[in-house]
């Protein structure tokens, strides 16, 4: 009966063994798999186009240049040559005559319009160069001034505009005050013209053209 008692009792300790030992980490088995997986999933979604470049190509740029040639004005320049906009002479365009000869008074000389303002800046700027193509042509160059200040001295350059026959000439440049034109009295033709340039060697080289 003891050993019978004894048995019992043993095997009985052994289960409870053994199950205490299964309920000890009641999640391994369990966390291992799901921990394998997870990684996996990981692995997998870590880099959805790992091994495929979905994207390969997309840039449309890619040794392709789309764009090349979007802008007009790459490799070819339009306005080369023409350059209406060059430098210190944007207004030499339109205008090529002030529209016949010019008064008797002002025959035999270049003839040098300035369009002026007082509140005019680019006409501040260009001051001094003038007043030296002034003194350095004295006597050989007729200057005439056109004062659009306001309407008063617009009344009186529209007057003297058509003394000189240059009427067409103030009417198409009023606006445009800060601007010196060389004329060539005889024909009318409008040698050169300048928006705030201060450049002396352009003026002169344009007096002297008239000369000639």
């Amino acid at each position: 009966m003891k050993v019978q008692y004894l048995a019992k009792i043993a095997s009985i300790s052994l289960l409870s063994f053994g199950v205490i030992a299964g309920c000890g980490n009641p999640c391994a088995a369990k966390t291992s798999s799901n921990t394998a997986t997870e990684n996996t999933a990981t692995e997998v979604s870590a880099d959805p186009c790992a091994g495929v470049k979905p994207c390969a190509g997309s840039d449309p740029c890619a040794g392709v240049k789309p764009c090349a040639g979007a802008n007009a004005c790459a490799g070819v320049k339009p306005c080369a040559g023409a350059k209406p906009c060059a430098g210190a002479n944007p207004c030499a365009s339109q205008m090529k005559s002030v529209g016949g000869p010019l008064a008797q008074e002002l025959q035999g000389k270049p003839v040098v319009v300035d369009v002026y303002a007082t509140w005019c800046s680019a006409c501040k700027n260009i001051a001094p160069t003038l007043t030296q193509l002034k003194q350095d042509y004295d006597g050989e160059v007729n200057f005439v001034v056109l004062d659009v200040s306001d309407q008063s001295t617009t009344a009186e350059a529209k007057t003297t505009a058509e003394q000189l026959g240059l009427s067409k000439f103030l009417e198409a440049h009023k606006s445009k005050t800060g601007t010196v034109t060389v004329i060539d009295p005889a024909t009318g033709d409008i040698i050169a013209q300048y928006k705030n340039n201060t450049n002396m060697d352009d003026y002169t080289q344009a007096i002297e053209t008239t000369m000639q």
